[in-house]
């Protein structure tokens, strides 16, 4: 599927609802891989701030748990849910688990990384907690790696959220 934007692309939601990105058209997005037993689980908090600040206008952060780096999101959808709302009371979007690498690759992220090459050219993700940053036309702006925090993502988001 050869696509202009990401809002063609249907998604799980952490429920089993199916959601078509459409339904964040005109909003600013922040893709991300997570996992729950990941040194940088803790970026959950920062997620959810910058969400906080900003989805009265308009920015979305939208959360896919993957399994595919260390195992380090075992768990079932549930228990996932459960782990983000009690440990860092995340209600920001989240989402089915998905492969973001290799033969299964969820469509989204086959669409999100040919759209925006890791270091040095690569189309792979490395690690959990890599960054898609998406403007309201829903075309990716940027791929922010896993050790950038989401705090320090303010005056990125900001410029596209002043578009």
């Amino acid at each position: 599927m050869v696509s202009e934007n990401i809002y063609g692309f249907i998604v799980t939601d952490i429920d089993g609802n199916e959601v078509t990105l459409s339904a964040y058209e005109g909003k600013v997005l922040l893709i991300v891989n997570v996992a729950s037993k990941c040194g940088y689980t803790k970026q959950y908090t920062g997620l959810q701030a910058i969400y906080e600040k900003y989805k009265d206008q308009g920015f979305v952060v939208l959360g896919f748990p993957c399994n595919q780096f260390g195992g380090q999101e075992p768990g079932t959808e549930k228990e996932i849910k459960e782990f983000c709302e009690s440990n860092f009371d995340v209600t920001f979007p989240m989402f089915s688990k998905v492969d973001v690498n290799g033969d299964n690759t969820h469509p989204l992220y086959k669409y999100l990384k040919s759209n925006a090459k890791g270091t040095m050219g690569t189309q792979d993700i490395k690690w959990n907690f890599a960054k898609f940053l998406v403007d309201k036309k829903g075309v990716v702006q940027d791929r922010i790696g896993t050790q950038t925090t989401p705090e320090s993502m303010t005056e990125q988001i900001e410029k596209l959220l002043a578009e």
